[in-house]
């Protein structure tokens, strides 16, 4: 069995390295490349795009694909909509493996929103010391606001476009819960905005803003497509591969 993992989260390297202790499956991770140091999984990896949904499917075809899990960002819309299709096009079938979302408590001051440049919307309403911890990609949804100071974290340096005030701090999580406190304090924030890409590794901000008073925008991640069976686990991915799946027939 040759399965593809569509990846780059920690779900997806958990699900590769499932995949790999057992015996039978050959599995490839594929990377979108937009990390430089990326943590590579175990088993073959791929880097880069395929060419849209035929691209994919012609690859799923010419590698003899006999499953295909979609374990990208839970913010991938694009690459998702193209596995959906791909998996259509090409008879492979299709698990989307999605960590759960995060959950309001009592004490949050949560603003949902439905993008990045509503939640931009809403920020001269709600703070002028800004933590942004949306990802180095989507800063350009924020480069028109010119009274806010952000605060913004990614992997990578970004590039513009950008907010014009702007300071960058360049990590990696998981991160702690002390840290996160420390941060806020220091560069004296006072409004946090985030995905709700759901997890532990990153989670510690929402608890720390929480303990401060903060509000905190929360974006809203897009629907998995219509169709597409999920779960929230690697085990639980594995097990649909292992046992709901097989090689395909002819």
């Amino acid at each position: 069995m040759h399965v593809l993992i569509l990846g780059g989260t920690t779900e997806a390297r958990a699900l590769a390295e499932l995949l790999h202790e057992t015996p039978g499956p050959t599995v490839t991770s594929s990377l979108a490349g937009r990390v430089a140091r990326p943590r590579l999984p175990p088993g073959e990896v791929r880097i880069g795009g395929f060419g849209g949904a035929e691209g994919l499917a012609s690859w799923l075809r010419e590698h003899s694909v006999d499953a295909l899990v979609d374990a990208t960002h839970p913010f991938a819309r694009t690459m998702s909509f193209h596995a959906a299709r791909a998996a259509v096009l090409a008879h492979v079938p299709l698990l989307a493996l999605r960590r759960p979302g995060w959950v309001p408590v009592e004490g949050d001051r949560w603003h949902a929103a439905d993008s990045l440049a509503e939640a931009a919307e809403l920020l001269p309403g709600l703070g002028r010391r800004v933590f942004l911890t949306t990802g180095r990609m989507g800063l350009a949804a924020f480069a028109d606001l010119t009274e806010p100071w952000f605060l913004v974290r990614s992997v990578d340096a970004p590039g513009a476009p950008h907010p014009p005030r702007m300071e960058v701090v360049l990590d990696r999580g998981p991160f702690t819960l002390d840290g996160e406190r420390e941060l806020l304090r220091r560069h004296r924030v006072d409004v946090v905005v985030t995905k709700d890409s759901g997890g532990a590794a990153t989670a510690p901000k929402l608890t720390a803003a929480r303990e401060a008073g903060l509000p905190v925008v929360v974006v809203r991640r897009p629907p998995v497509p219509d169709g597409v069976p999920v779960v929230s686990d690697p085990a639980a991915a594995a097990r649909w591969i292992l046992e709901g799946t097989g090689p395909r027939a002819g």
